[in-house]
């Protein structure tokens, strides 16, 4: 049985490779930063990192990890119920509530683990959850979770369409809680909730709204508040999931933040929560140094955004037709994966580490190499990577 079964992974793994959607790891071996070393490369220019602010080596935010080593030890050894939690968290969860508006918030593990622990916590078969059609796998999970053990209703809204999040809406009028969960940034394509509009809608109906800012915390806003903060809604968000693991330093972790009744009930009933040892204190202590780096230096957030705005510019200069957009995540349509594939793969010949993604990540014909810009970024880092992507381009007739 066991032969049988690892013949059948076999196969499975050559039809991944054969579609282009087999994912061949790179290892590094120099902290994430603008440039990075790469085994077997050397030193390539990175355009595939979340560490949107450059903070994974920031100086501050390397000691507070260090201090925390030596005054908590290397890990929490118990979930937070038990023994688990630190006067680390308390400060870390403070300070993220007060940057994303909210009165509270609670750390996790992973933003995939909060997220997880939100839907089947908070909703039964009284209620109803109506997502974004593009959003991340987590929250799709989320949904599945709360469906199954839950039994509550789920529906689907066509992607930023609010007339059909409206119908949706009036559909499951007779639910004790509707909750609309979107994205803030949806990652593949670079675009941004509408959040005003969802927040109004949400009102008007009676349901609330939970957004997972993974790409927007410390990215999106004039001081990096997320996208709240750019919508002119920050305050009127009932629920913001994201992450520790992007512009927050990069390391780990994740959190949920909303009012004090919500986090205090996640805190007693979240499964990811009661069952998983707590953020490791390192962790914590950086992310909570990033959390106030960002709150003092809003110049980085302005840098990230004229980064993204010249590499953007200087690519349709170049013929390319990258996806409209405001974020630093910019992605390039190709149209086949084999040819996405084989541009990233170009790229990193010339010292540019840019993924290609091709179908079932994206829709068919929709294949992409998704750039991500960073405030770390020089404009010699950008130039560079410019010259490669005209290079490649005109090798493989894009352009």
């Amino acid at each position: 049985m066991a032969s049988t079964f690892t013949a059948r992974l076999q196969v499975e793994l050559e039809e991944f490779k054969r579609t282009g959607v087999y994912k061949r790891l790179n290892f590094l071996d120099s902290p994430q930063s603008a440039r990075v070393r790469m085994e077997g490369r050397g030193d390539v220019v990175i355009l595939s990192s979340n560490n949107y602010l450059g903070l994974c080596d920031e100086p501050e935010v390397i000691a507070a990890g260090k201090a925390a080593l030596d005054r908590y030890g290397a890990g929490t050894g118990s979930v937070r119920f038990i023994c688990g939690t630190f006067t680390i968290h308390r400060e870390l969860e403070a300070a993220l509530a007060a940057l994303v508006g909210t009165e509270a918030s609670l750390s996790y593990v992973s933003c995939w683990n909060a997220n997880e622990g939100l839907c089947p916590t908070i909703l039964g078969e009284r209620d109803a959850v109506i997502s974004d059609q593009l959003n991340h796998a987590s929250i799709i999970d989320s949904v599945r979770l709360a469906r199954t053990i839950g039994k509550c209703q789920s529906l689907v809204y066509r992607h930023s369409d609010m007339a059909d999040l409206r119908e949706k809406l009036e559909a499951v009028k007779g639910a004790r809680t509707r909750l609309v969960f979107t994205d803030g940034v949806f990652s593949m394509e670079g675009d941004v909730a509408r959040l005003a509009d969802i927040v109004e809608l949400a009102r008007r109906h009676g349901a609330i709204v939970a957004v997972d800012d993974s790409h927007g915390t410390g990215v999106m806003g004039a001081t990096g508040r997320g996208t709240a903060e750019r919508a002119g809604v920050m305050g009127d968000v009932d629920i913001v999931t994201s992450t520790l693991g992007k512009a927050l330093g990069g390391a780990a972790g994740g959190f949920t933040a909303s009012s004090a009744a919500l986090c205090d009930y996640l805190t007693q009933r979240s499964r990811p929560q009661l069952f998983s040892n707590a953020l490791p204190p390192t962790v914590a202590a950086s992310a909570l140094a990033a959390v106030r780096y960002v709150t003092a230096h809003p110049e980085r957030v302005a840098r990230l955004h004229d980064n993204a705005r010249y590499f953007r510019g200087a690519l349709e200069d170049s013929g390319f037709k990258p996806l409209a957009g405001e974020t630093p995540i910019i992605p390039v349509i190709l149209g086949e994966t084999a040819r996405a594939i084989r541009m990233s793969e170009l790229l990193l010949e010339e010292g540019v580490f840019v993924t290609g993604f091709g179908y079932p990540v994206v829709p068919q014909g929709q294949a992409r190499v998704r750039c991500q810009v960073s405030a770390a970024h020089t404009r010699e880092h950008l130039d560079f990577a410019i010259e490669a992507f005209r290079k490649t381009g005109r090798k493989l007739g894009v352009i």
